[in-house]
This record gives structure tokens, sequence and C-alpha cells, in this order.
């Protein structure tokens, strides 16, 4: 094939170019080959993980709390959801799961530990807010009233905003405070339709408000 002055002007430029930069271009290359290869490899990775803890959690919530046998399951099966698949939003849903099996099951010390995990890694603000609420009623139960007002202050999702100052109302009622003003911002934030509305309204006009 003939080429013309110009072209041939531009494959002589071109030539030189390889010759001196020639190596760092494949390298560069292979580098982006590599890093497409390992994103992909990381995508096919995290899709097989939630994959299977998707199975896992499954069968975990035909489980009953009610029966040994299958408390032993749900503890299995959230054991190795929270070890090996915490990567994935099922992790910190068995977590809240497990723990909500052992407190049925009066084990409140082994409760505690898995929604304060559930707390530190739960992948969805809704599970961590469903978290940070049940350790917090817990607290209350035990009378630890300072600790579950400051389990209160966790970050959580928007949304829970009126249960959490439901709850923040219950605790200052324990201790003999004025929980009034809690309940009053609890309503304005609850969903007037809902049933937390309505207990939350029977809390207020127990205390003359």
């Amino acid at each position: 094939m003939a080429y013309d002055l110009e072209e041939q002007e531009q494959l002589e430029t071109l030539k030189a170019w390889w010759k001196r930069y020639g190596n760092y271009a494949s390298a560069a290359l292979a580098i982006v080959v590599v890093a497409i290869l390992a994103y992909q490899a990381w995508n096919y990775y995290q899709f097989k993980q939630s994959v299977q803890a998707s199975e896992r959690f499954e069968k975990l919530t035909h489980l009953g709390y009610e029966d040994d046998k299958d408390l032993k399951e749900i503890k299995v099966i959230s054991a190795d959801l929270m070890e090996n698949f915490s990567s994935t939003a099922y992790a910190g849903r068995a977590a809240v799961a497990v723990a909500k099996a052992n407190l049925a099951a009066k084990d409140t010390k082994s409760a505690e530990a898995q929604l304060k995990w559930a707390i530190d890694h739960a992948k969805e603000t809704s599970v961590r807010s469903i978290a940070i609420l049940q350790l917090a009623g817990m607290q209350l139960e035990q009378k630890a009233y300072d600790a579950a007002l400051k389990t209160l202050q966790e970050k959580h999702d928007d949304g829970f905003d009126g249960l959490f100052f439901d709850l923040r109302g219950d605790i200052y009622l324990a201790q003999g405070k004025e929980a009034k003003a809690a309940y009053k911002s609890a309503l304005e934030k609850l969903d007037i339709s809902g049933r937390y509305y309505r207990y939350t309204t029977i809390k207020l006009e127990s205390l003359g408000g």
C-alpha cells in the first residue's frame, strides 16, 4: 500500500512514539484490563454472596422461637450470616432476628450483644434503627435509664424519629421526669393513622396532655 508524504510522516511519528512509549502503554493497558477483570470478579463474588445469604435468611424466617430445635438452628444460621456474610444486608437482619429469639428465651446477654453487632454492622439504616430501639427498650426494662438514653442518641433513620421520641418519653416517665414534650414530639413524627400514634396519644392524655 502506498502512502502519501503526510501519511508517511504520521506513520514515522507513530513508530517513534511507540518505540519510546510502547512499553509504558502496554503496561497501562494491562493494568486497565486487570482492573476491569478484578471489578467484574468482585461484582460476581458480591452477587454470589448475596444469593447465598438470601437463601440462608429465607430459611431462618421460617423457624419459630418457641421450639428449642428451631432456636438452635436460628443461632447457627445467624452466626454463619454474621461471620461469613457480613458484607450483605442479611447479616444485620439475622442479628436482629437472633436477638429477638434469644430475648424470647430470656438470654438477654446474648440478645444485647447481637443488637450491638447490628448497630455497628448493619448495612441498612432501617435495620440499624430497629436494633437501636430494641436495645434501648431492653435497657429500659432493666432500669438502665442512662444507658437507654445514650443508646437513643445513636444515629438513626429519620423515618423512626417518632418511635425514638416515644421511647425517650417512656424512659423519662420511668425516671419520674417530665415526658410530655417527648410524647408531643413523637406525635408530630408518627403516622396519624398508625397504631403507635394511638398508643402515644393515650400516654400523653394519661399525663393530662
